[in-house]
């Protein structure tokens, strides 16, 4: 392990185009559970100039007729959801607009062989809904037990979302991306030495207030003297961003999973998250998997964890378990990992049922992280923190 050292980590704002698709995905998986807590989705997004295309596998009581077609009613229910999400982002310009774009939808019934391996039936377990790896990381670098990078990227840009939303300003427009580089000191973050903002805006802006007003929010959301001196701060370096979102680049649900995980500093297993109910391992085993490695930290067993489970299609057991403390833990991994399933059933079907993920919860998952947000009721409940008891009881 480096003790000195720099890292970056960015984030892109809800109006950037990956992640306007991100959140149309996942607004068709809460409508589908919202309806059916059994549904079966893995919907795809394309958002591109004034079009808004959808793909994917679907299975939801009521929705489809005895041939397996959307019912009409369905079919507008998805469209209206696909909409209202655009139109919540923010999305009125001529090259993208949420009332006027063209939309497709081309969701077709969920796979039988797929689902003769996922589905439970007789003395037969839910099965994984694919093969692939899963992790999940916890660091004490912030109070959310997030990598500090990606901690103040997503702040960054959520601030100057709720000051788009709210009227404070009104330059902003919805596609926005951050970039921070912090220097690490015996392993902990002590100051930015460089800040990347490249944020939309209406045509008539004057640049020298653009810059001004982001300056204002880097100072607001980094910690008192960690601001960099100006010519290691970048503001929009192309000169102009007026021409944005799907309409200057081309959207995909998907893309942008390590903005939605750790920020690099942790792996990734290559599965996105969105548009997928939580059947779907690549979704429900990283959320697990960051539930145990945040409860290890927040337990004091470590300082930083990394958690890796591997799947099999249609197989309800994990196939692996891996625990790394890095060096900062107080109890042998092999311990804690001999602990963990005693405590949390990694089967799809128990993650399901210990973090209650069957439930229209996921839209906001969908921008600004699916990790290092507050427990709210039904949401986010892989970032409770109930697990601490257990672990410190079992250890």
């Amino acid at each position: 392990m480096r003790s000195n050292y720099l890292f970056t980590s960015e984030s892109v704002s809800e109006g950037h185009p990956d992640k306007v698709s991100d959140q149309i995905s996942d607004a068709i998986v809460d409508l589908f559970l919202s309806k059916d807590p059994e549904a079966r989705v893995a919907c795809e997004t394309l958002t591109t100039t004034n079009r808004i295309v959808l793909a994917g596998e679907i299975r939801c009581k009521g929705i489809m007729d005895a041939d397996g077609v959307l019912t009409p009613e369905a079919q507008a229910e998805i469209e209206a959801a696909a909409r209202a999400t655009v139109k919540r982002i923010g999305y009125e310009q001529e090259g993208f607009h949420w009332q006027h774009a063209d939309f497709a939808n081309h969701l077709h019934p969920q796979s039988a062989h797929i689902a003769m391996g996922v589905d439970e039936s007789g003395n037969k377990d839910e099965g994984a809904g694919d093969q692939g790896i899963m992790f999940g990381y916890a660091s004490d670098e912030t109070p959310d037990l997030m990598p500090a990078t990606l901690y103040y990227s997503h702040r960054i840009l959520q601030r100057m979302a709720k000051d788009r939303h709210s009227g404070h300003v009104d330059f902003l427009e919805p596609d926005a991306k951050s970039q921070v580089t912090l220097a690490y000191e015996n392993e902990k973050p002590v100051r930015a030495t460089a800040l990347v903002v490249s944020t939309q805006h209406v045509e008539s802006v004057d640049q020298a207030r653009l810059r001004d007003y982001v300056k204002g929010v880097l100072n607001d959301e980094l910690p008192n003297g960690w601001l960099p001196g100006d010519e290691s701060i970048f503001v929009n370096p192309t000169g102009l961003f007026v021409i944005g979102g799907p309409d200057g680049d081309a959207g995909l649900t998907g893309r942008k999973i390590i903005v939605d995980t750790y920020g690099g500093a942790a792996p990734h297993g290559g599965g996105a998250f969105s548009g997928k109910d939580p059947t779907k391992v690549d979704r429900s085993a990283a959320y697990i998997s960051r539930y145990m490695a945040k409860n290890i930290v927040a337990a004091g067993l470590a300082t930083r964890c990394t958690i890796q489970l591997s799947y099999a299609i249609g197989v309800a057991e994990p196939l692996s378990l891996y625990v790394d403390t890095h060096g900062t833990g107080t109890v042998d991994e092999a311990r804690i990992e001999a602990v963990l399933p005693k405590l949390v059933r990694l089967t799809p079907k128990g993650i399901r049922t210990h973090l209650a993920l069957n439930k229209p919860i996921y839209q906001p998952t969908a921008a600004y992280g699916h990790f290092g947000r507050q427990p709210d009721g039904d949401f986010f409940t892989w970032e409770k923190t109930d697990l601490v008891d257990a672990l410190k009881q079992a250890l």
